[in-house]
């Protein structure tokens, strides 16, 4: 039985509950965050929040759309905080999410999620995690019927309304998440690939450019550095995905620029591209900026495997589907063919950060170590 009352007079609008919610952060500050909601009809933008049920405060944006992006502050740590949206008569239930805490700090990182529909992720919700993170194609691709643009990313809230409305959600670029046209065994005549990614950047509120960014967490010491690296083999044809990622590109010189400033004493990279590839086309060029950081993690593998790479840099793939042909990195020290993701654990002034490869079921199979860096 629906709770909201419809009069049945010729000029009203029955009012519908919002139920695609998700969360996310547009700048480098953790004291904010954006609530994200999409209507059927263009209206206003309104979140009602505060540390209560009883709610309090509330942002209004009067701009007519129907992709909602509103930011809040976050002036607190170590409590729950609660929110509801409206846009015209159309309202959400008041939901909650965790504000960054002051001790104990945990991140999941998922990988493919395009190509894990339907995969019981209870076991992230079960961590509690206060920040979710992922390695590149979060869908299949933005030409599935029903599923066209942005419609496609509509459909990976969907499937797990609870954990997007409760946990903020920063994403990263792979192929899949572009692809406007189907690849094919050959490069056709047209683009496969929307390399701006104009579908992802509109659905989603993210840091800088937003298809690269950077994001810190200086109670935890903690920077994570997003790129654009996926089938990089392909740049220059039709199957070209990502932006330009030769040394003397843009992206390579931001990277190089954001890694040298970095301060933080975890540091860690984030790209959907086997570490092998980048290494070989580059020549190692974009390795000897790797290496000034603590790890890096990728999306491209479909199974789990950590390396210890030259220079003590960490590398870790991780994949809700973990199924697939196991082609584990030449310095690899731990693979396993599993469903899994990455827990990291970090503790305040603590001198090493954990990571876990956990399964779905939420077990352990592989922990590590990264201390501190020197910047």
């Amino acid at each position: 039985m629906r709770l909201l009352l419809c009069f049945l007079v010729a000029s009203s609008v029955c009012a519908a509950p919002i139920e695609r919610i998700w969360l996310t952060h547009a700048t480098n500050d953790p004291s904010k965050i954006v609530i994200n909601w999409e209507t059927a009809a263009p209206g206003d933008s309104v979140v009602e929040f505060g540390t209560s049920e009883a709610l309090g405060q509330r942002v209004i944006l009067e701009h007519k759309t129907k992709l909602h992006h509103v930011e809040i502050p976050l002036e607190q740590r170590d409590v729950v905080y609660h929110y509801r949206v409206r846009s015209g008569e159309d309202v959400s239930t008041v939901s909650s999410f965790k504000g960054y805490p002051s001790q104990e700090l945990r991140i999941a990182i998922v990988g493919d999620w395009g190509y894990a529909p339907g995969k019981d992720v209870s076991a992230i919700v079960k961590d509690d995690v206060h920040l979710l993170l992922t390695a590149g194609d979060n869908v299949a691709s933005l030409h599935e019927k029903g599923k066209e643009g942005t419609k496609a990313f509509s459909a990976l809230i969907d499937a797990n309304r609870d954990l997007f409305r409760r946990t903020p959600f920063m994403p990263i670029l792979g192929n899949h998440d572009r692809e406007v046209t189907s690849r094919g065994p050959k490069p056709p005549a047209q683009a496969v690939y929307d390399v701006e990614a104009a579908a992802y950047r509109e659905f989603f509120a993210l840091p800088g450019d937003e298809w690269k960014w950077h994001f810190d967490l200086p109670g935890f010491d903690l920077r994570f550095i997003a790129l654009d690296l996926n089938h990089i083999q392909d740049f220059g044809t039709t199957w070209q995905t990502c932006h330009a990622w030769q040394p003397d590109s843009p992206q390579f010189q931001w990277f190089a620029e954001t890694m040298a400033a970095s301060t933080s004493g975890f540091v860690i990279s984030l790209m959907n591209e086997k570490q092998t590839q980048v290494q070989g086309l580059t020549k190692g060029a974009w390795h000897e900026h790797f290496r000034q950081g603590s790890a890096l993690i990728t999306g491209f593998g479909y199974f789990a495997d950590r390396a210890e790479l030259s220079g003590g840099l960490r590398y870790y793939n991780t994949c809700l589907k973990g199924d697939g042909d196991l082609y584990k990195d030449p310095q690899s020290k731990f693979h396993a063919r599993v469903d899994n993701y990455l827990l990291l654990i970090l503790t305040a002034g603590a001198p090493t950060m954990k990571l876990q490869f956990k399964n779905l079921r939420g077990e352990v199979l592989d922990t590590s170590e990264v201390a501190k860096r020197k910047p």
